[in-house]
């Protein structure tokens, strides 16, 4: 048996998942044979769980064509509760006052797979303001954010998604224990604050949502534009302050 096969199998499931993930990946609806050489089985192997999936409504078939393609009863599942749009809820007001107070964008990101996505965006009330577009993805070693979840993330898979990140493979050895070290460094502060490695004239200013020892869920970020005459008086500690007290809220509010 293959070591990443698991010993408790349920051949059906595994038919229709097969089926369910073919379909999502081809553009235009495929007919039954089709859909069984994409997934290398046979057309009388897959025909009782076409028909249970049509039954279901995860499939449509055409009446003419005899063709299938997905229905959007997938999506429908996928957005009944959302982990990404609660946190979101929880964290737009604060955000939002964050922001204001500051005078500077802020954004929310969380890990994707072995990438950075921001979740939510709040612009600075200034008329000259960073934008980062939300469902963006960032290389996590490159961005503050991402230095700061990979900081609270269990060492063992921290470990293994690194050894896996296109950007973090090209560092030299040196560079790799320099970035390991500002890790320790990122969770002993419980902040980091560094010029963007991505943007000119950008100072990230970013904190952890969650509980610290164990359960981190997203990143704060407040991007400080430092080339323009907005805040010049006002110090990165003192954002770092107001940026605390917002995760602090956001915190409280997702019931952690």
């Amino acid at each position: 048996m293959p070591q990443n096969e698991s010993k408790y199998q349920a051949p059906a499931l595994d038919k229709g998942l097969d089926i369910l993930e073919y379909l999502s990946s081809q553009s235009v609806p495929l007919s039954q044979t089709e859909i069984a050489t994409g997934i290398s089985r046979s057309s009388n192997e897959i025909y009782r769980m076409l028909v249970s999936l049509e039954t279901r409504g995860y499939v449509l078939r055409d009446e003419i064509s005899g063709k299938y393609r997905l229905s959007l009863k997938l999506y429908h599942l996928s957005h009944r509760h959302s982990p990404i749009d609660e946190l979101c809820k929880a964290a737009q007001f604060p955000i939002e006052e964050l922001a204001a107070a500051v005078r500077q964008s802020c954004h929310l990101s969380i890990l994707y797979l072995d990438q950075l996505m921001v979740v939510l965006h709040v612009k600075s009330p200034e008329p000259i303001a960073l934008s980062v577009e939300e469902g963006n993805l960032f290389p996590l070693p490159l961005t503050a954010s991402g230095k700061v979840l990979l900081a609270y993330m269990p060492a063992a898979e921290r470990n293994k998604l690194l050894s896996e990140n296109a950007h973090y493979k090209e560092f030299s050895a040196t560079e790799k224990r320099s970035f390991l070290n500002s890790l320790e460094q990122i969770k002993t502060e419980g902040a980091y604050i560094k010029t963007s490695d991505l943007a000119e004239g950008v100072v990230d200013i970013s904190v952890p949502v969650g509980n610290k020892d164990s359960n981190v869920v997203a990143c704060l970020t407040v991007s400080r534009l430092t080339t323009l005459n907005i805040n010049k008086g006002r110090k990165n500690e003192e954002i770092l302050k107001e940026a605390f007290l917002c995760a602090d809220r956001i915190r409280k509010r997702i019931g952690l």
